[in-house]
């Protein structure tokens, strides 16, 4: 039993229509689920990936219409890394980022930019064994894709605080200290960097990472691992269904709020693999109201057309 790396990211944007435009046309993302917040069903959530919706692809977004512009913090990640084939690759996504006005900064074998509320991401050209996860959008070629997460980058004032509830969780330290971990099993890995947070404090807002989810098998998986983090310390709540996959929640002692979602359930239990994304999925409990919701969430226009297979 371990954790198969990131299973998915969930940050925050106050504008959904250019979200969409960024993350699915720019970066060649597939939209493959349109839903909304469980706990705020007036708002979008929408979910990025692969072409399948694969575990390890999946960046999220709660829309909060005219949300303010965070800043990271103490206990937030605030880089999103990503893993792309080659340095070739790199070249791609710092001219075509570059073409979009986006700025970019490329240092250390990596390529740095941010998004239109200020996400920070980081495309890396990591040699791993992991099996690439990309989408297929008609304009970047699929040597050049985004290829799944490789982890993220995180503000801690004290790692060490954080290490027996990692260790608990089966993360393992890369080098010396505290600083840096990786966990992984037989498909996916994914890394977790602490560094030292500035001075002002965060705000969870647009351009933030609201939470970090780390890949479980199953419910069998996800009650031992709240067990697991329990005994470390942890206030996990129990399992809840996110239709699309099962969740446990708690805040690490760094203070980055940890989830860990099961990956048996996926998100053609609603749809279609082919239509992934086109129609407005509601939660069961919320159907009865999607008049109502359709008048009020913004239209989207998806610009990269599904591809078939």
């Amino acid at each position: 039993m371990a954790l198969e790396g990131v299973h998915h990211i969930t940050a925050i944007t106050g504008d959904a229509p250019r979200n969409v435009d960024f993350y699915a046309r720019l970066l060649g993302l597939r939209l493959v689920k349109k839903t909304v917040n469980f706990d705020a069903p007036d708002v979008y959530h929408l979910y990025f990936g692969d072409e399948a919706g694969t575990p390890g692809s999946i960046l999220t977004f709660f829309e909060f219409p005219g949300a303010a512009r965070g800043r990271p913090g103490a206990g937030m990640v605030h880089t999103i890394r990503w893993r792309v084939g080659s340095d070739e690759a790199l070249g791609f996504w710092a001219g075509r980022l570059a073409e979009a006005r986006v700025d970019v900064a490329r240092e250390d074998g990596a390529l740095r930019f941010e998004d239109f509320e200020g996400l920070r991401h980081e495309l890396v050209a990591a040699p791993v064994d992991d099996a690439p996860l990309a989408a297929r959008a008609a304009d970047i070629a699929p040597e050049h894709a985004l290829l799944g997460f490789h982890g993220v980058r995180a503000y801690a004032q004290a790692p060490p605080r954080s290490a027996p509830l990692l260790e608990a969780l089966g993360f393992a330290r890369e080098g010396d200290g505290d600083a840096e971990w990786r966990v992984g099993g037989t498909e996916r890995q994914g890394v977790l960097t602490y560094e030292p947070p500035p001075a002002e404090r965060g705000r969870t807002s647009a351009g933030t990472v609201h939470h970090i989810a780390w890949s479980a098998a199953d419910d069998d998986e996800l009650q031992a691992y709240r067990e697991r983090a329990v005994a470390a310390g942890a206030q996990a709540t129990e399992i809840i269904d996110r239709q699309y996959f099962h969740s446990v929640y708690f805040r690490e002692p760094s203070g980055i709020l940890f989830e860990l979602a099961s990956r048996d359930i996926g998100f053609d239990v609603d749809e279609p693999p082919e239509s992934l994304g086109e129609a407005l999925k509601l939660p069961p409990q919320y159907e009865q109201y999607r008049g109502e919701l359709e008048r009020r969430l913004t239209p989207l226009h998806n610009p990269r057309a599904p591809v078939a297979s």
